[in-house]
């Protein structure tokens, strides 16, 4: 065995040379990964007596795709596209050793070797969407040569990782080889290659499968309106598309070009720059500075969960999905039963649909058991309080528990806005207390806002993390204050939103806005959706407000047919003629004057105090990084990815126009309007807030 560079190496088999990459921890295409295999090819094909060129990897998995690192760095070394054309054009066939994944640039150097071989458990794919690009080495020219149109659309748009006996019957991969011995079944395949003197395969230059879909334009009309709504507001799905279109209309050379080009315009573009840069957020929201690496986890392999309402029943369900048993406690076994029957429902509906088994339904219902006596939570390692948003009621709850919890169990409030010390204080354990926030439905929405006290001990922050990986969520570690960071951002649109539809706005104007700026929905549309009437009284109605004129008209939203919209009987929602006189009436009553109201001056008002409340939360220190904001924002209330959350947005867009258009709002309507004075600081000293 020879050293090339610092992770190459090279050795021979009898007539197989095999070239080694090992650049922890996924082998990325690095400079001296490419270099190594620039220079280990060189070898290989001068070397006389070598017949056949082995491509292995060393650690978890084959080359996972490209250094993102050096996306917009002065490249060095050769470039990928150079090693691709080298091993290509190698006059003696060149096969890659697939274990793990071989992922974007990963498949893509795979793509031009002449035959590929994996291990059973290995997957491959070109994720480069889910980062706002396109595979931009080859990979959308070559894959539809090998797989065909169809399937080369469903893997370039959609990321996902194909395991390794597919890729066989797809033809991405020729053989397979044992899990443990893909060394050796790589230098047997490669000496069966050249005993059979088996042709040189160049992908390049395989046309059957494109010529097949030329001038059928009816592949790419109905793959673009399958993927329309997931789809929406990317840019990338469409390139990629574009690309596959280029493959089957062009000559290989003509289709890189336009990769090439579509390639550059995404990497060079904002949306692939906020992608990359949520994709690095999400990994550094789990980093909490204070906590080290060795902190105690305490166990949660039974969790406790008081209500069995829509939040209760959606939090246990998280956990019977990962095998963990919950008990559940409700005041009357009538609730009881309701709730324990409607969790059963789902998880029938979710098996109709085909994405679990019936058996998984009977597996996962049997982790979850009803009980109305609260004591039966006494050797549960974690207690989950789910009951209505009354800070009476959850002290109530937790002074009940600081009796009958057992020593060391973690204590958790899943309130959306209530103060957690209060909460804790009703203990003599606070340091084991925390808030553990969960969206609705719990079941299906990603984001936790994990709550730290005043007194939350870090073994009690550490495992709440850990416990939020094991169950699928992405965490984020938020402080004590009103509305926490998401609701607390998002009280600010909501103000703005409805002032502007006293000013002139209607409610689906402002909706429409938002919605083509990304969200999945507007306020008033999410309003019906939740329901007018959360937290209002009927018999402590005043009127005073426009939603108490919408309730006492029993328009509660999407439940009875009618809110701020009208709905068919399939919940499709319509504008409405007397909302908008209600509306009109409502302003005249207050002496509103209305008035025009553009799209640009609705997302304004209703974005921009979001930018300044979340430099409120940084200055307060209520979330660790700028980053976490935009993690919150995007994982829990449908930020769009491609916007990069509400801080990465105030810096595409400038944060000394966010500030100035503050002051001038401040000078006009008041304090609703103060900029933050970290705002100021941040544009005054040009603060860079993502590093």
């Amino acid at each position: 065995m020879t050293s090339i560079n610092d992770v190459t190496t090279i050795e021979k088999d009898g007539n197989i040379s095999i070239i080694t990459l090992n650049s922890p921890p996924v082998n990325a295409l690095s400079a001296p990964v490419r270099e190594g295999l620039h220079k280990g090819i060189t070898e290989a094909r001068n070397d006389g007596e070598t017949e056949a060129i082995v491509i292995i990897c060393e650690g978890r998995t084959f080359i996972a795709g490209a250094d993102i690192s050096e996306f917009g760095k002065e490249p060095k070394g050769p470039s990928l596209f150079e090693v691709q054309e080298f091993i290509e054009d190698s006059n003696k066939p060149v096969i890659a050793a697939i274990h793990g994944t071989a992922l974007g640039g990963g498949l893509e150097v795979a793509l031009t070797c002449h035959y590929r071989i994996a291990v059973p458990s290995a997957k491959c794919g070109l994720p480069e969407v889910n980062l706002g690009l396109l595979p931009g080495a080859g990979g959308t020219q070559r894959l539809p040569r090998v797989v065909g149109v169809e399937k080369a659309l469903q893997m370039v748009t959609s990321g996902q990782h194909i395991p390794a006996k597919q890729c066989l019957e797809m033809g991405l991969v020729d053989e397979i080889a044992a899990e443990d011995g893909l060394k050796e079944d790589s230098i047997n395949f490669a000496k069966k290659i050249v005993s059979e003197n088996r042709p040189l395969v160049k992908i390049s230059e395989m046309n059957d499968k494109v010529e097949a879909a030329r001038g059928n334009e009816n592949i790419f009309t109905d793959f673009r309106t399958s993927i329309a709504r997931r789809a929406r507001g990317f840019l990338a799905p469409e390139y990629n598309i574009q690309c596959i279109e280029a493959a089957v209309n062009n000559s290989f050379d003509e289709g890189i070009k336009i990769e090439r080009k579509l390639f550059m315009e995404l990497v060079t573009g904002t949306q692939s720059a906020a992608q990359r840069y949520a994709f690095f957020a999400q990994r550094q929201v789990a980093k909490i500075p204070d906590i080290e690496p060795d902190t105690e986890i305490k166990p949660f392999s039974s969790i406790g969960v008081i209500g069995a309402g829509t939040m209760g029943g959606g939090i246990s369900m998280n956990f019977a999905n990962v095998g963990i048993p919950v008990t559940i406690i409700e005041q009357s076994q009538e609730n009881l039963d309701k709730g324990l029957g409607i969790i059963r429902k789902n998880y029938e509906n979710t098996a109709n649909k085909g994405r679990i088994t019936f058996e998984d339904v009977e597996k996962r219902t049997n982790l979850i058991k009803g009980s109305t006596d609260i004591n039966d939570l006494s050797n549960c390692d974690l207690i989950i309080e789910a009951v209505f948003e009354n800070m009476d009621l959850k002290k109530d709850i937790f002074k009940t528990l600081d009796n009958i919890a057992k020593k060391g169990a973690i204590l958790a409030t899943n309130t959306s806005a209530l103060d957690v010390n209060e909460i804790a204080a009703q203990t003599s354990r606070p340091e084991d207390v925390i808030g553990l926030h969960f969206f609705s439905p719990a079941n299906v929405m990603r984001l936790l806002e994990i709550v730290r006290g005043e007194k939350t001990s870090k073994s009690v922050v550490a495992t709440s993390m850990k416990m939020a990986k094991s169950i699928g969520k992405v965490a984020a570690v938020v402080g004590v204050c009103p509305g926490f960071v998401g609701n607390r951002i998002l009280a600010q649109r909501q103000r703005e939103a409805n002032k502007l539809i006293l000013e002139g706005a209607m409610p689906w104007e402002v909706d429409d806005a938002l919605f083509d700026f990304g969200f999945p929905m507007g306020p008033f549309a999410m309003s019906d959706l939740a329901g007018l009437d959360i937290g209002w009284d009927e018999d402590l109605s005043t009127g005073d407000t426009l939603r108490d004129k919408l309730c006492e008209a029993g328009r509660l939203g999407q439940k009875t047919g009618k809110g701020f919209y009208i709905y068919d009987e399939k919940r499709n929602k319509s504008p409405d003629t007397e909302v908008e006189k209600l509306i009109i009436e409502f302003s005249e009553k207050h002496q509103i004057k209305r008035r025009e109201i553009s799209k640009e001056e609705i997302l304004e008002r209703c974005l921009y105090p979001m930018i300044n409340e979340g430099f409120k939360i940084l200055e307060e220190g209520m979330a660790i990084r700028a980053s976490d904001i935009d993690i919150v924002w995007i994982n829990g209330y449908g930020w769009p990815m491609y916007e990069g959350g509400p801080m990465f947005y105030g810096q595409l867009i400038g944060y000394d126009k966010v500030w100035k258009w503050h002051k001038e709002m401040e000078e006009k309507f008041g304090s609703d309007f103060s900029p933050s004075p970290y705002l100021e600081k941040v544009v005054n000293e040009k603060i860079n807030l993502f590093g």
